[in-house]
């Protein structure tokens, strides 16, 4: 019971990244690699600040102020110097390297002892089965700390999944989504569509480094190589979310985009149950991210020669 739990926050917490890609991916269709960069910024500021005496809250916020700078880097280095998408993307990454080796002073930043947001929860909880460490789950002992951070992924994730699918409905949230279907139409109807890009990649980056920041206080430590290929992992939750949920509405693709994650988490967590090496994790990861891209393909295939090909009399 505990894998599992376990295998929910960990997909609780990475769907802030997806949810954040999916911005930058989907709504304004820009392939943003800083992702892997603005991830470890969040963890990286978060834990130290967190280790300096800060508020836990109070450093989760600030990390998501940092992202948002990362990603509206990124979109000003597009925008206003007409540098290519990925181009932009891979020079603040690679800039962003150096920048967290700087803020964190070594490449690994441990979290023994710390206040976590979830700090709060975990001592209701405590007080809820008097003081014992652990609660009777569907009749399983798992520790109160696990399902303290569970339930505090839960609850912002939910809170984030709507503030975001409204904010995509106001005004200035349509005028996003628009920029990335039709920008001629967006400039037609004055707004500046290089703007609306600029927001997408600041708010996209800061819900990922968001993501970094309580993916540290949950494993209990930032590293500076921790945010390599989490947009492959973003982009493959996005896939998988659209096939288990679809695209009807902004709420079912939010929806998707949360379940996918957890989906895609449980998936890894099976995979390390079996025995998988966790030094071929990112290999598996690009396999799975593989098979989700070719499926609907073939899938489609498969239809067209079955049901669809030429009628014989």
């Amino acid at each position: 019971m505990t894998i599992v739990i376990g295998a929910f926050t960990l997909g609780l917490i990475l769907a802030l990244l997806t949810m954040g890609m999916l911005i930058s991916f989907r709504m304004i269709r820009f392939t943003d690699i800083t992702v892997d960069g603005s991830i470890t910024l969040g963890a990286a500021l978060a834990s130290v600040l967190i280790v300096n005496g800060w508020s836990p809250w109070t450093a989760t916020l600030m990390a998501v102020i940092a992202g948002s700078i990362a990603g509206m880097i990124t979109g000003i280095l597009h925008t206003r110097f007409n540098i290519q998408m990925i181009l932009s993307g891979i020079l603040m990454m690679t800039s962003l390297y150096s920048v967290n080796l700087r803020i964190m002073g070594r490449s690994n930043i441990p979290l023994l002892d710390t206040d976590t947001v979830s700090t709060q929860i975990e001592a209701l909880l405590i007080r809820t089965v008097s003081g014992s460490t652990h609660m009777n789950v569907f009749g399983w002992q798992v520790p109160v700390a696990e399902l303290s951070v569970f339930f505090s992924s839960l609850l912002i994730c939910i809170v984030i999944g709507i503030v975001l699918r409204y904010f995509l409905l106001t005004h200035l949230g349509t005028a996003i989504r628009a920029t990335g279907s039709n920008q001629k139409m967006v400039r037609a109807q004055g707004v500046n569509n290089k703007t609306m890009v600029v927001l997408a990649l600041s708010l996209s980056n800061g819900l990922v480094a968001l993501s970094g920041a309580l993916l540290a206080q949950y494993q209990g430590f930032a590293d500076v190589q921790m945010g390599i290929g989490m947009m492959v992992w973003g982009l493959a939750s996005i896939i998988i979310g659209e096939a288990l949920a679809g695209k009807r509405t902004i709420g079912v693709t939010i929806t998707g985009a949360i379940l996918g994650t957890i989906f895609f988490r449980l998936l890894i967590a099976i995979a390390l149950r079996w025995g998988l090496n966790p030094n071929d994790l990112k290999l598996v990861t690009a396999v799975f991210v593989f098979a989700a891209l070719v499926a609907p393909y073939w899938m489609k295939s498969i239809k067209k020669n079955v049901f669809g090909g030429p009628y014989h009399a």
